[in-house]
């Protein structure tokens, strides 16, 4: 039976599609199919990522239950209350829909990560999130009409919630820039040859458009 989320997203790179696939990058050992990440040239196993994924996703939709039970209990005058499980709600919702987005993903064997790294993207699409939400660019139906508290809650427990969720120690979101930073140097990197070689490109067809018709038989009796 092929394995899927509760939603019913299915995996995007499932057993069935693996064996067929004559992608060299996909190798198998004894603990099954695996690949080398593009991000952290790490052994992962195809398995121990949707599996962690699935994991996940059953605790966001238990903290979400959670979530809903407490504010439906709550008195309407706690507002701090409420606002903590408000922001708490984002922030899970967040981790969730980047769970189905990963999960469901087969366009490249780039969304195949460890936890860690996978930890560390969510990180850093939360913080994006949460400064949109901040300057007022994104309209959240969980946000209330004075929505101070609330960004204050997020800013406080986005970390903790997180370290709760994955499962990871502490101190795990201190080195962010471990893969962020080298990701982010790699792509100015690309961007400036590819631009090197736009010029060049540019300076050859110029060159070429500058060359009379009969130039070349100048050039004849040199070779």
């Amino acid at each position: 039976m092929e394995k899927m989320l509760t939603v019913g997203i299915k995996r995007g790179f499932s057993e069935e599609k693996l064996k067929k696939t004559k992608e060299p990058l996909v190798k198998k050992d004894e603990k099954g199919l695996y690949v080398y990440t593009v991000n952290e040239n790490l052994k992962v196993y195809f398995e121990d990522f949707y599996t962690f994924l699935e994991g996940l996703e059953k605790k966001c939709l238990t903290d979400l239950r959670i979530i809903r039970d407490k504010v439906d209990s709550c008195d309407p005058r706690c507002e701090e209350t409420k606002a903590f499980y408000c922001a708490r709600k984002i922030i899970v919702e967040v981790v969730l829909k980047n769970v189905y987005g990963y999960y469901g993903d087969d366009s490249t064997l780039g969304v195949i990560m460890s936890t860690w790294c996978f930890g560390t993207v969510v990180l850093e699409k939360i913080e994006n999130y949460k400064e949109r939400l901040s300057r007022g660019e994104l309209l959240d139906v969980n946000l209330p009409e004075y929505p101070y508290l609330v960004l204050r809650y997020f800013d406080e427990i986005y970390r903790k919630t997180l370290v709760e969720l994955f499962e990871f120690p502490p101190e795990a979101f201190s080195v962010k820039w471990q893969y962020t930073e080298p990701l982010k140097r790699y792509a100015k990197i690309l961007s400036d040859i590819t631009a090197s070689l736009s010029n060049i490109l540019m300076l050859v067809k110029e060159n070429i458009a500058d060359i009379p018709s009969g130039g070349n038989s100048d050039l004849k009796g040199q070779y």
